[in-house]
C-alpha cells in the first residue's frame, strides 16, 4: 500500500539484550520493533498535527517471524512502512537488518487499532492519520534519541 520509502530507526543491539553466546533474546526484538514504532509515531503524529493525547492506538497483534539472528554490537536498521489501512485499524511493517547488509535478520508484522483518548473504544481513522501514516516519515531515518541519521550507506 504504502509507495513511499520506508522509514529508518538505527540502533545498536546492547550486552544486557543477549545471551551467553552473544544472541539476542527473541523477546528484545518485540522491544525493538516498539521503539522503532514509537519513532515512526512521532513523525505521524507531527504530520498530522496530533499529540500522543489526540491520536492514540493500541497494538492489538504483534508477530515476529526471525531468520539469522543479532549479535551483540551490531548495528541494526529497523524499516518502518505502512502496509495496509482499514477504517479503524492499520498495519505496520518492520524489517530488522544488520546495517549496510539487504537480508532481514527479522520481520515483524503489527495491526493497530485507533481507538479515542477519552473512551478508549475502536475509533475511525481520521483522514489526515491516514495520509500521515502513508507520507509522514517518508525515507527519514533516525537513531535511538530520535536524531536524523546521515550514514544511509551503512
Amino acid at each position: 500500500m504504502n509507495t513511499s520509502a520506508p522509514f529508518r530507526f538505527g540502533m545498536r543491539v546492547h550486552y544486557a539484550e543477549c545471551d551467553q553466546q552473544g544472541v539476542v533474546f527473541n523477546p528484545r526484538y518485540g522491544e525493538y520493533v516498539d521503539n522503532a514504532n514509537t519513532e515512526f509515531m512521532r513523525h505521524v503524529r507531527a504530520a498530522a498535527g496530533a499529540s500522543r493525547d489526540q491520536f492514540q492506538f493500541q497494538v492489538v497483534r504483534l508477530l515476529v517471524e526471525w531468520k539469522v539472528p543479532a549479535r551483540f554490537d551490531d548495528v541494526l536498521d529497523i524499516y518502518v512502512s505502512t502496509v495496509s489501512l482499514g477504517t479503524t485499524s492499520f498495519t505496520l511493517r518492520y524489517e530488522i537488518v544488520r546495517r549496510g547488509e539487504r537480508a532481514p535478520l527479522a520481520i515483524a508484522e503489527s495491526i493497530n487499532v485507533n481507538v479515542d483518548p477519552v473512551t478508549w473504544k475502536k475509533a475511525a481513522l481520521s483522514d489526515i492519520i491516514r495520509k500521515a501514516l502513508l507520507e509522514a516519515a517518508n525515507g527519514m531515518a533516525v537513531d535511538q534519541s530520535g536524531a536524523p541519521v546521515t550514514d544511509i550507506g551503512g
